[in-house]
């Protein structure tokens, strides 16, 4: 099932992309689908019956085929199934699927495009493509095979990025985002040469049994001496920042939506840029062995998330302000993993392709509707114009705020709100537990401002009286459905995701080892683990039926005096995250003080009353605001100049020593001395040699006796011999 799960969406990517003229365009279009959802429905049958208790260490894996072996490197293309390859197989499938189906209506008759002239087969080819790429990577048995997904979704990035090559911004949107993440790539590859340097392997059952050693393990590196484990996981996660878009290596996720849309939710969304964070969780035995590295993911990651919120509160583009609303939204994820919480990174990535695919197919419908106009201010009062769009995008905006009954956990034992609550409270409660007073603060600033700009989208496209041209607004009408029904399916994830969910990604611990195959132990009132009390399913079928005995059949854990509650157990590699024995920041999370709760409630409610008083109760303010703080929004707009400040340092001298060995280098002295050659030192021997050949005998005898006389005077002083 897992090779059919890898293997459909290529074979939909071969047939669609070199058989569409044998089959017919449509015909093709429908089976790379066919094959997508055939892959969806098959991944959400492994995520749902994927039992880690039955497998030795939580996972299993299903070989391919030998892929490179040279020396003790072998790279043999197996298939992991573990916890963490299950919510990426769903992950994926199920938006690029519903992306697919997307696509028919969205793409047809693409104004970018000639009449006449084919091109869908070869756009839905090269999502496919994307597709496998992507499952390639997650479902890696080794370092060498992700690597390969991870090129793979590059390639295909840069492809569909650059889809409409007519367009010089699209071609260098292209350019741009190959080119930065091939400098987050060069990190990746140096972390991997540094574990097969130590390790000798690049298989990860290897690379994880070996993490403690690593942590004991000194290197030299740039003239430095380094710990290998926080060397190692700051290599790694550079790889991480340019595939998602961290700062520094930010700068080509917003200029990526020159694709088009569905391209934007597929790619830029929901799947490749939560690579980045895949790997981290991935490498969670070797992260949690590396404290310095993992402060650093946790301070860029707040850092991150505060930059993109403060960049979406003046963009205009639909399709921009939730680029960086993405941007930010990964920071999120990498505070959760930087601070131990794995688990709850994983889940906000899970709810949030459900919100954010949903809020680009979104915008990609008002796009549809609007004539491809993607500028906010020429849109206004499109909610009775296309209501079922509007209602998608609704839920995707409650989504993403976070909207839900605050301290309804403790209330009743279950966080009642849309996905984006449930996932981001629990990622800022962690951010508190762990005790990043930095990455907390900046998360719930993050909180209130994403409330700001996605509630100010809201308002300046569907409330207010219409804007920009007329004749626009007068025809803009609802998608088809096919557009609309995979809006359907994503809102009820982005409703449902959060709560259905919560207990095996952010419960208590045993449900979250549970769910991920991680071995846990009971421990006693006072915290002392009983390491022969390690519970592994696979070992102790009957664990639920001893702790009803106990009294707390609940599976909660107590503090009482003389009750139990659960910690984490079990070395690296056994089960799908590893959690470190001194790692309780998942129990300190649910034990958080209320105002800590209640700050992203708090925050997102500021942002909404804030977005209302600027485009409902008074639409002239914003205007007025940015005129009196007229650098700050320039600085904003301009998005910290960053662009600006890499021209400077970066792209203004590559050009200039471009320019100048062109220019020197090639016109002056290759050039230069290639002419010089053949038209002034072979032209004036030649006319030297000319003026020799007279066609006078006196001038041949001449020569002739002069060159007796130099060999007559050679052999006299040199005595005849050498």
């Amino acid at each position: 099932m897992e090779t059919i799960i890898l293997f459909a969406p290529l074979i939909g990517a071969l047939i669609c992309g070199f058989g569409w003229k044998l089959i017919g365009e449509t015909a093709a279009m429908w089976t790379s689908t066919s094959f997508l959802f055939l892959s969806a429905l098959l991944s959400w049958i492994v995520f749902l019956t994927f039992d880690p208790a039955a497998h030795a260490g939580g996972y299993y894996t299903t070989p391919v085929l030998r892929f490179i072996e040279s020396g003790s490197l072998s790279t043999d293309w197996a298939i992991r199934m573990d916890r963490l390859t299950a919510i990426m197989l769903i992950v994926i499938t199920t938006v690029s699927s519903l992306v697919h189906l997307y696509s028919f209506g969205y793409m047809d008759h693409d104004p970018q495009w000639n009449e006449g002239e084919t091109y869908k087969p070869r756009f839905f080819a090269y999502l496919s493509f994307f597709t496998f790429a992507m499952l390639s990577l997650v479902t890696a048995d080794n370092l060498v095979q992700m690597f390969f997904g991870w090129e793979g979704v590059g390639v295909a990035s840069y492809l569909l990025i650059g889809f409409y090559y007519r367009k010089p911004s699209a071609n260098a949107a292209a350019i741009k985002a190959f080119v930065v993440n091939r400098v987050g790539d060069f990190g990746f590859a140096l972390g991997i040469f540094a574990l097969f340097f130590l390790t000798d392997s690049i298989n990860f059952s290897d690379i994880f049994a070996a993490a403690p050693d690593l942590a004991e393990t000194q290197l030299t590196f740039l003239w430095s001496e380094w710990n290998a484990a926080n060397l190692i996981a700051i290599l790694l996660f550079i790889g991480a920042m340019g595939k998602s878009a961290q700062l520094l290596l930010h700068t080509w996720l917003p200029d990526a939506m020159e694709g088009p849309t569905p391209v934007s939710a597929l790619i830029h969304a929901a799947t490749m840029v939560t690579a980045g964070v895949f790997l981290v969780c991935r490498m969670s035995p070797i992260m949690e062995f590396a404290p310095e590295a993992m402060t650093f993911v946790t301070v860029l990651g707040a850092t991150t998330a505060f930059f993109a919120a403060t960049v979406g509160l003046v963009q205009t583009d639909i399709k921009r302000v939730i680029a960086y609303s993405t941007c930010s939204q990964l920071g999120y994820m990498f505070v959760a993993a930087g601070v131990g919480m794995y688990s709850a990174a994983m889940f906000h990535l899970l709810t949030h392709a459900f919100f954010k695919a949903m809020l680009f197919l979104g915008a990609g419908s008002v796009i549809h509707a609007m004539h491809h106009e993607q500028d906010m201010m020429n849109y206004g009062g499109l909610r009775k114009k296309i209501p079922y769009t509007f209602w998608a995008m609704m839920i995707g905006t409650l989504a993403i705020t976070g909207v839900g009954i605050p301290l309804s956990y403790d209330m009743f034992g279950l966080p009642i709100g849309f996905a984006g609550f449930v996932s981001k409270d629990a990622i800022i409660e962690s951010a508190y537990a762990g005790g990043s007073g930095y990455g907390f603060w900046l998360l719930v600033a993050a909180a209130a401002m994403t409330s700001f700009y996605s509630w100010r989208l809201m308002f300046l496209t569907f409330y207010g009286t219409p804007r920009g041209d007329k004749h626009t607004h007068e025809h803009a009408h609802e998608s088809p459905k096919t557009m609309l029904i995979p809006l359907g399916v994503l809102a009820v994830g982005s409703v449902l995701a959060g709560m259905v969910w919560f207990n095996s990604f952010f419960g208590h611990t045993d449900k979250v080892a549970k769910f991920y195959g991680i071995p846990y132990a009971e421990a006693g009132a006072h915290g002392e683990d009983h390491s022969d009390e390690t519970h592994a399913e696979s070992s102790d079928a009957s664990h639920s039926e001893s702790t009803a005995e106990a009294g707390h059949s609940d599976g909660k854990e107590h503090s009482g005096e003389g009750e139990h509650h659960y910690a984490f157990a079990g070395a690296p590699g056994e089960g799908a995250l590893y959690i470190g024995p001194d790692n309780t920041v998942l129990d300190d999370a649910h034990k958080v003080p209320k105002w800590v709760k209640l700050s992203p409630f708090v925050a997102m409610l500021g942002g909404f009353l804030m977005a209302m008083w600027f485009y409902i109760w008074n639409p002239s303010l914003p205007g007025k605001l940015a005129e009196n703080q007229r650098p700050l929004y320039l600085f904003l707009k301009n998005k910290w100049y960053f662009d600006e400040l890499y021209n400077l340092i970066f792209v203004g001298p590559a050009r200039w020593i471009g320019s100048f060995l062109w220019k020197r280098g090639d016109g002056n002295v290759i050039d230069g001395g290639l002419n010089g050659v053949a038209m002034g030192i072979i032209p004036f021997f030649t006319r030297l040699a000319g003026r020799a050949q007279s066609g006078y005998i006196f001038t041949y005898a001449f020569a002739m006796v002069i060159g007796i006389a130099v060999l007559v005077t050679w052999m006299t002083l040199s005595g005849g011999v050498e």
